[in-house]
């Protein structure tokens, strides 16, 4: 009997814990980056979903980060084509593109919104000029040092006829976090670049990717392939 006056109270504890747990983790919106890329063997396309997380913890100063990987499309015949969750800022590294990224395309798209605003917009934005994420190839995929930097523009190193039709930007929805396993319960953030780049995750592989592109002695370089 005295142990089960105290299911209440843990109980309650318990509820508590978790229902903090997931106000301070739940993202404020997720978006769909998809990428296009026309071809002598047509259209070929491929997107990731993004969380993007405020910062609700309890100490003083934070920041938004996101959670979700790099979207790595294959053109086939061992061509590929990346966009890093990296932004350039006047030739330096900027990682928190990635995290306001939605919200500054749905703006350029004429939609006056702030951060708060960016989960309840529909429809796909276009992501052009100073918002565009750094793209990169590899021209084996399985060793970082063979990255190349490739501009939106110019796609030729990766064959004749090949160029980038369009980067899109979408909010989607989300869901019951952290149940939000697909469907009615929300859009998942998306992984698996590793299947792509098995080295992805690894810092000091990561490190060499970015030198190879123009970004080096980058912090944590590994957040411009995969984000936990």
């Amino acid at each position: 009997m005295n142990i089960l006056k105290w299911v209440g109270p843990v109980g309650l504890l318990a509820a508590l814990v978790i229902g903090d747990q997931i106000r301070i983790n739940r993202p404020a919106h997720k978006y769909r980056l998809t990428m296009e890329v026309e071809t002598p063997d047509g259209v070929k396309s491929a997107s990731n979903v993004v969380s993007v997380h405020p910062y609700r913890g309890y100490q003083p100063s934070g920041k938004v980060t996101s959670r979700g990987d790099a979207v790595v499309l294959d053109l086939g015949g061992g061509r590929n084509l990346a966009a890093l969750m990296l932004h350039d800022d006047k030739g330096s590294a900027d990682f928190d593109g990635a995290n306001f990224v939605a919200m500054r395309a749905y703006q350029a798209a004429g939609r006056k919104i702030a951060f708060r605003d960016v989960s309840s917009q529909t429809g796909a934005v276009p992501v052009t000029g100073e918002l565009m994420p750094v793209l990169a190839s590899f021209t084996d995929p399985r060793d970082a040092s063979t990255a190349r930097r490739l501009q939106p523009d110019d796609l030729s190193p990766l064959g004749t006829g090949t160029r980038l039709r369009s980067v899109t930007v979408e909010a989607v929805p989300n869901g019951f976090w952290p149940i939000d396993f697909g469907g009615g319960l929300g859009e998942p953030v998306t992984r698996g670049v590793t299947a792509k780049l098995p080295w992805a995750t690894s810092e000091g592989e990561a490190a060499r990717a970015l030198a190879a592109i123009g970004f080096p002695n980058t912090p944590e370089p590994a957040t411009a392939l995969a984000r936990k």
